[in-house]
């Protein structure tokens, strides 16, 4: 059974397989999107449980694609997880003003990704 369906809107191929791996191994439904107007559709076809971001991705960047799912009555209530290397002290700030729900930073904690995200599924709140 799956623990929730995450869409990865990714641009760089071997972060988009390494993440998929990790969450697929971790028995969750993964979508994908390679950049920001594709994740954008597809969060709006599909409505996953959580979205994990990458913020430097082509078409629209992360931050607009935060911005844009949290103004959409269909989407705001998707847990949006900012996943970059933007580690600089006010990029976490960025992220979060724009709309995301938490960040992790890359490179990732392997071992314990997958429940880090089942983590940010279980404390979602329930949709009224």
């Amino acid at each position: 059974m799956s623990k929730g369906v995450v869409l990865v809107i990714e641009d760089n191929i071997d972060n988009l397989d390494l993440v998929r791996f990790l969450l697929e191994e971790g028995e969750f439904e993964v979508l994908t999107a390679m950049d920001g107007r594709e994740g954008l559709n597809t969060a709006r076809e599909k409505l996953p449980d959580l979205i994990l971001l990458d913020l430097a991705i082509p078409e629209i960047d992360g931050w607009d694609v935060a911005q844009s799912l949290k103004k959409d009555p269909a989407t705001a209530g998707i847990f949006v997880v900012a996943m970059t290397a933007h580690i600089l002290p006010g990029d976490r700030k960025r992220a979060l003003e724009a709309g995301c729900d938490a960040y992790i930073s890359k490179p990732l904690d392997v071992p314990s990704f997958a429940e880090t995200i089942a983590g940010y599924i279980r404390s979602k709140p329930a949709a009224a």
